[in-house]
């Protein structure tokens, strides 16, 4: 396994980089204290991010295209890849910031996942959010009430959804919805509602602990009428495959939001080390054991954060290479978010009042980084998960 970086990729994750120390980071406190309004500058920036992702590798949302296709010989470092090293530069400068990146939302890796090729092409600019959590079933992604009844040419949706991320400022949401409830999870697909299609209203944004300058909405669909080439995918219930087909957006953003949990905890570890330079062993020559205290917590989450970002890394190669990182992903989801909000949490404890106040970002990272183990699947799920793979279980056997 080669432990480094690829090199077609160093002008990608210095570009980022300097996106985030330059343009993210000095815009970071006002748009954490101006919650829901948005961030104009990135207009500029994804403009930028455009532009790269025409040459096919650069911070693609809808990652999941490097999936698609016949099996390729050899190594491949592509899409998944890239935007997975993009996207810990980006969100070491700032996470929300990352989320509010016009077309490179949640919903743009949904598409990229299950939809056809006919689609693919008619949603390529869209901006889309993606809808799944409901007021009554949480992390379970499989006990969703919302509706969609066939009507014609169209179909007719139903229901209410919570913590849409970019919900008011996207061009469409990805709606996921039951085609007939008593089929269970295998009828769950997922339909593209552009903004402003009659009987989808955004109720309200929520104010949250971290992530202010994401907007995040609950949205309502009262007899919404949708047509039926918007259904991502095949219309058809198939019962052996089941959830499966819907699922395989996670497989693709799991690893994407370890990489946003990577870079956060990127930030408070690179801090905290310059506050503590004078303890610290640059060369790592003096033995673990005859460190400092503070030394050797720093030392600790230094080797968990690299044992994260390698796993991440592992997860999102796998998806270019078109092999099967379900268990992966969640491995490293698991991983990162539990790090990162470890270590943004210890950051502030070791830097004291430094970390605590606003003068820092030290606190407002650790407030960010707790819903990187909460979105996409809780800590819990994701180990859930994990332990199915691991014993060959499935959902019903092991819950």
């Amino acid at each position: 396994m080669n432990l480094q970086n690829p090199k077609k990729f160093k002008l990608l994750i210095d570009q980022a980089h300097q996106v985030a120390i330059n343009v993210l980071r000095p815009i970071s406190r006002k748009y954490d204290k101006a919650e829901h309004s948005y961030p104009k500058e990135l207009d500029m920036l994804a403009s930028l991010v455009d532009g790269m992702n025409e040459g096919g590798e650069g911070m693609n949302a809808g990652a999941a295209v490097g999936k698609r296709g016949t099996n390729e010989q050899g190594n491949k470092n592509g899409v998944n890849l890239s935007t997975a090293l993009s996207v810990i530069e980006m969100c070491y400068g700032d996470t929300a910031l990352l989320l509010s990146m016009p077309r490179q939302g949640l919903g743009n890796s949904a598409i990229a996942a299950v939809a056809n090729e006919e689609q693919l092409e008619r949603f390529k600019n869209t901006w889309a959010a993606m809808a799944i959590t409901e007021p009554n079933c949480g992390s379970d992604s499989a006990a969703i009430r919302t509706s969609a009844i066939k009507d014609a040419e169209d179909y007719i949706l139903n229901g209410e959804k919570i913590f849409v991320t970019s919900g008011d400022r996207a061009d469409a949401i990805v709606v996921w919805a039951t085609l007939d409830k008593k089929l269970g999870r295998s009828a769950i697909k997922s339909f593209v509602i552009p903004k402003g299609t009659p009987g989808m209203t955004v109720e309200r944004l929520e104010h949250k602990l971290g992530i202010k300058a994401s907007d995040t909405a609950v949205i309502r669909l009262i007899d919404c009428r949708v047509p039926a080439n918007n259904l991502l995918g095949n219309a058809e219930i198939d019962i052996a495959k089941g959830f499966a087909g819907v699922m395989e957006t996670f497989d693709n953003t799991r690893p994407l939001v370890a990489a946003m949990a990577i870079g956060c905890a990127k930030a408070s570890l690179e801090r905290i080390k310059e506050i503590f330079s004078d303890y610290l062993d640059p060369q790592y020559i003096t033995p673990y054991l005859q460190t400092t205290h503070i030394a050797s917590q720093i030392y600790r989450m230094e080797a968990e954060w690299e044992a994260a970002r390698l796993l991440a890394l592992k997860a999102a190669w796998m998806a270019d290479n078109k092999k099967p990182n379900s268990k992966e992903a969640s491995i490293s989801k698991a991983k990162a978010g539990r790090i990162c909000n470890e270590i943004t949490l210890k950051c502030v404890e070791l830097a004291s009042t430094v970390g605590y106040n606003e003068d820092e970002l030290l606190e407002k990272w650790a407030r960010d980084s707790k819903i990187l183990d909460i979105f996409e699947g809780t800590q819990q799920i994701q180990q859930l998960i994990i332990a199915r793979r691991e014993l060959g279980k499935s959902s019903s056997e092991l819950k």
